[in-house]
């Protein structure tokens, strides 16, 4: 490559594929620079110490105010979007995992997108975010963002242990301090 020649981004969608279909969707949001922004994990601190949403075996997550805005607006996608189901979702200190579930055939025309449905979810938290710390123009998530179609079964069971597990791993992210 020379050294004026840009590296080629991959596009990290899938060609052809109408992402405002139903379907279930496994979404991974990053902040900026993997700053960790919502909150911190815990280990070995015992059972029934945390909602059972945010702890798995001896993995407590305590979120910040950051990933107090973050699980509410995910949760008011739901009433945003009358055809988004938030199925299954981990708030990390520096990303958030979760399996969306687009399922209808009325609502608008056209329907959103899952890239429309993430950009104003991105948009609304930042903007919370930034509102509460009166930070204005932070910038909290990485531009883009990560999906898996979840087409089976399969698929959908590894996906959701692999959220479900996720708390317990912190400790072996490159992130984690």
């Amino acid at each position: 490559m020379k050294n004026n020649e840009l590296p080629k981004r991959r596009h990290p969608r899938l060609k052809n594929f109408d992402y405002s279909s139903n379907g279930y969707y496994f979404v991974t949001l990053c902040c900026k620079n993997m700053q960790c922004f919502f909150g911190n994990i815990t280990h070995n601190v015992g059972r029934g110490l945390a909602p059972a949403e945010r702890q798995y075996q001896d993995s407590v997550l305590s979120l910040s105010v950051y990933g107090q805005i973050a699980e509410d607006q995910l949760f008011a996608l739901e009433k945003r979007y009358d055809f988004v189901k938030i199925d299954k979702f981990v708030i990390m200190p520096n990303h958030i995992h979760a399996i969306i579930i687009l399922d209808s055939s009325a609502g608008a025309s056209p329907r959103p997108t899952l890239s429309d449905i993430i950009c104003a979810y991105k948009s609304l938290t930042t903007r919370s975010c930034n509102i509460i710390t009166k930070c204005t123009g932070r910038q909290i998530f990485q531009n883009s963002f990560y999906d898996r179609v979840i087409t089976n079964e399969e698929g959908y069971i590894e996906v959701w242990r692999y959220i479900d597990e996720n708390l317990r791993k912190w400790q072996n992210d490159e992130y984690y301090k």
